[in-house]
């Protein structure tokens, strides 16, 4: 039987419950044990598809095409193994599928309510990654604050599977906040006590607490927190403030917060965490020998969660290289052919970011067409790769005009264009091009010189495409299609020879990079900017 340890927050949100859950995560695997992290959303959104990424950062996309939360990007990144659609479950799908099985008449005319209905429906979604893939430990980290309307069935369901199983197989590690007065030259201990005893009322209690503070939490102040939250004292961990996130692990470790859980699962230590290959990464991301400077243009820059994977794929790819990446982030909707020249001075290299919608667009051709003709190292994923395209057919092919059909649907020069199978689709949620693809890579090609091999997968989420009728033309000119789909022939990787480094890829490359195996065409573009620079 699988063991489980749920993560709840508490007094704030944002405190980092998705951080602690992989950094707990990560040291268990690093004990030889096969763990998985899943996250539960109190919305009622399905799936985070269809949300603004100013409300809820980036959409994570995973290998089967599930749009999820973006921790699940942390738990990969982190555990370096891939997460699917049961990994990541909302309100929303919860009661979805218990109105289905209502109308389906699977309840036989009973009453449908909360308890035990919806209840039950949580317990089998959490139960069902143990059950199908065999894991020692499942991590369950439930979003928002424990308090919250919305998390009070999660709660019930927590506390039902404690009674049914016992706590020395379901755990609950609580992360609140021990915020530090500097006007009293104290830490407080009441917000944790406070959000402890909300979780007692609805007849739940913590087994571990984890303190985030930006102050160490000395024994006195454990000793405090131990007994009015009714916990043994060493079950009161300090999580500090760090200087990157992938400290994280070895902090906790330093905290024995990894020997804490297994002791109460009753689980052996096996061995001490293996982690020879993270505290690499690590030195090489804190002793960089170079540094450069990379803008970032696209048009949710001023949340940073909305690029997430983008900006932690320059960590990866930076350690790699010896290099701190610096990202300098720059709004597109500002961008005017005026002050394109100011506002990319002085960058080692421009990625051109993903993104739907009109708006700001103009300002990422713009910055395209500079960097293209200053021989600036340039990457574009998605919606970026589209607009290289079609700066190059208005500058380089004369076709003025040129425009994704997104855009505007009269162009006369529709060099991105709607996918066929999506132009009938009235549905907006979980209906693009989802998942891994295969791609087809050319070789003597940049991107296959960074990959060092002719067949790849990569993650999609998108609606429009590259235009095959306009390919001759663009390869004729100077623009090579260098990666395609193997079975539909659908454009993936486009390129500049006569160019530094200048690749566009229409699927996201960033979902695949990890802390072990950072991605080959941002190790690549960071490559290319630091020789750029020299």
């Amino acid at each position: 039987m699988a063991k489980y340890i749920f993560v709840t927050g508490g007094v704030t949100s944002s405190l980092g419950k998705g951080i602690i859950a992989a950094s707990l995560a990560k040291l268990l695997q690093a004990r030889g044990f096969k763990v998985t992290i899943q996250k539960l959303d109190p919305y009622i959104n399905v799936d985070p598809g269809t949300l603004n990424p100013y409300e809820h950062g980036e959409c994570y996309v995973t290998n089967d095409g599930a749009e999820t939360d973006l921790d699940l990007g942390h738990y990969e990144r982190f555990l370096s193994t891939p997460t699917s659609q049961a990994n990541n479950v909302t309100t929303g799908r919860i009661y979805q599928h218990v109105i289905n099985n209502e109308r389906a008449g699977v309840y036989l005319g009973k009453t449908v309510q909360v308890i035990p209905h919806i209840t039950d429906e949580i317990k089998r979604r959490i139960t069902l990654l143990a059950t199908e893939n065999d894991f020692d430990i499942v991590i369950t980290e439930i979003g928002g604050t424990v308090g919250d309307i919305e998390s009070l069935p999660y709660v019930e369901s927590i506390r039902q599977l404690q009674w049914e199983n016992g706590r020395e197989n379901v755990l609950v590690v609580h992360l609140t906040l021990v915020p530090y007065l500097k006007a009293a030259k104290e830490l407080k201990t009441k917000p944790t006590q406070h959000s402890v005893k909300l979780m007692n009322e609805n007849g739940l209690a913590p087994d571990i607490i984890v303190c985030r503070t930006e102050e160490p939490i000395n024994g006195d102040i454990k000793r405090k927190i131990a007994l009015f939250c009714n916990v043994q004292v060493d079950s009161v961990v300090e999580a500090a403030d760090a200087e990157t996130i992938y400290d994280v692990p070895l902090h906790m470790m330093r905290e024995n917060l990894d020997v804490i859980c297994l002791e109460k699962l009753k689980l052996p230590l096996r061995h001490e965490p293996i982690l020879d290959n993270w505290k690499a990464f690590l030195t090489k991301l804190k002793n960089p020998k170079h540094t450069i400077t990379i803008g970032l243009v696209g048009k949710y820059v001023e949340l940073q969660d909305a690029y997430k994977s983008i900006l932690e794929s320059f960590v990866h790819a930076g350690a790699v290289n010896e290099c701190k990446v610096v990202i300098k982030n720059i709004q597109s909707e500002h961008i005017t052919p005026e002050n394109v020249k100011e506002k990319l001075s002085g960058l080692d290299g421009v990625l051109v970011a993903p993104g739907f919608g009109n708006r700001g667009i103009e300002g990422k051709i713009e910055s395209i067409k500079y960097i293209r003709e200053n021989k600036i190292p340039f990457f574009g994923i998605c919606l970026g790769m589209q607009c290289c395209v079609i700066e190059y057919a208005r500058n380089v092919l004369g076709f003025t005009t040129a425009n994704s059909t997104e855009m505007d649907i009269h162009t006369a020069y529709p060099v991105i264009d709607l996918m066929e199978d999506q132009k009938n689709i009235i549905q907006m949620g979980g209906t693009m091009r989802l998942g891994s693809y295969d791609c087809e890579i050319e070789e003597g090609s940049k991107s296959y010189e960074a990959y060092g091999k002719k067949y790849i997968s990569e993650r999609h989420r998108h609606r429009w495409e590259f235009n095959n009728q306009y390919i001759e033309q663009f390869e004729k000119a100077g623009m090579d299609i260098v990666g395609k789909n193997p079975k539909t022939g659908l454009v993936e990787i486009v390129e500049i020879k006569d160019h530094p480094f200048f690749v566009g890829a229409q699927f996201h490359p960033e979902l695949k990079s990890t802390v072990e195996n950072p991605h080959p065409l941002f190790v690549a573009f960071v490559k290319a900017a630091l020789e750029n620079k020299k």
